[in-house]
């Protein structure tokens, strides 16, 4: 599955992206801590390169634990100033203290001219990888709209954390042609790229597959599936169709809903209901 889109919108937010980056002390990068490395703009090291950053991995209450421990350790290990976060319970003071390292240089050259400066942060990332959330987490109140889906936040919108720190929303941001078919697919899978492009049911039957590689019993617990032999024994012709066997998901005569089970696959893995699943490792 390789993705070659790229909506209007997402043109212009690469636009806005460039013309505010002039105007900010440093750039917070956000990425699903289930995909490291696939949900990493890598547009933004070209970008933001005259910037200092700090990488937050955001929705670590739905990542394998150890796996995150390995991507901070690998990351760190090669000069990047990484961090774990979980946007709904996480300690605000981690990132600050991020945010601080990454725009030192800003508050030192303030401080030799006399100035008490407010840093001005972008925050960047792919959509729906949790920036709004992540914002209204520091701030302390829903200053940023959040959704479950990509491309709800549409224009850049600055919000005041503190005295002296100010982020700055942004759109979600892919990169104008996505090569990577397994990069591109995971990315489906978390939702930044919009369902209405791809067909669900091959999305779903991929990400199963996947699942039952790397997570087996949480996919089999998850959608009352056989093991591997079972799935075949059984004759069915997809895992799709053992999730509608499963989950008793039937049309009239007996026909199998598979788009019902392919809504409930991306559904449940985006909640994060078959557990803490991470789908990259370090």
């Amino acid at each position: 599955m390789q993705i070659q889109w790229y909506p209007g919108h997402m043109a212009k937010a690469r636009r806005q992206l460039i013309e505010q980056l002039r105007r900010v002390d440093a750039v917070a990068e956000l990425c699903d801590a289930r995909l490291p490395r696939s949900s990493r703009n890598p547009d933004l090291d070209k970008l933001c390169a005259d910037k200092h950053r700090a990488l937050v991995l955001n929705k670590t209450d739905l990542a394998d634990p150890r796996a995150t421990d390995a991507w901070l350790s690998k990351l760190q290990g090669s000069g990047v100033d990484a961090i774990a976060f979980d946007a709904l319970k996480g300690r605000p003071q981690d990132v600050l203290r991020a945010i601080e390292r990454a725009s030192a240089h800003a508050l030192k050259r303030a401080a030799s001219r006399g100035i008490n400066k407010t840093i001005r942060v972008m925050v960047v990332g792919v959509p729906n990888v949790g920036k709004s959330a992540f914002i209204n987490r520091l701030s302390g109140r829903a200053s940023a709209r959040t959704a479950d889906r990509p491309g709800v936040t549409r224009a850049p919108q600055w919000v005041r954390v503190t005295d002296t720190l100010e982020l700055l929303d942004t759109p979600g941001l892919l990169w104008p042609r996505i090569d990577d078919a397994d990069a591109s697919r995971r990315l489906a899978y978390l939702g930044a790229i919009r369902d209405e492009i791809l067909d669900q049911e091959t999305l779903a039957e991929a990400l199963l597959n996947e699942l039952m590689s790397s997570a087996p019993e949480s996919a089999r617990a998850r959608f009352k599936l056989p093991d591997s032999a079972g799935l075949a024994d059984a004759n069915y012709k997809s895992t799709l169709e053992a999730v509608c066997v499963g989950r008793g998901y039937m049309l009239g005569g007996g026909r199998l809903d598979t788009a019902r089970a392919a809504a409930a696959v991306l559904d449940e893995f985006r909640a994060g209901k078959l557990g803490r699943i991470t789908l990259e490792r370090a």
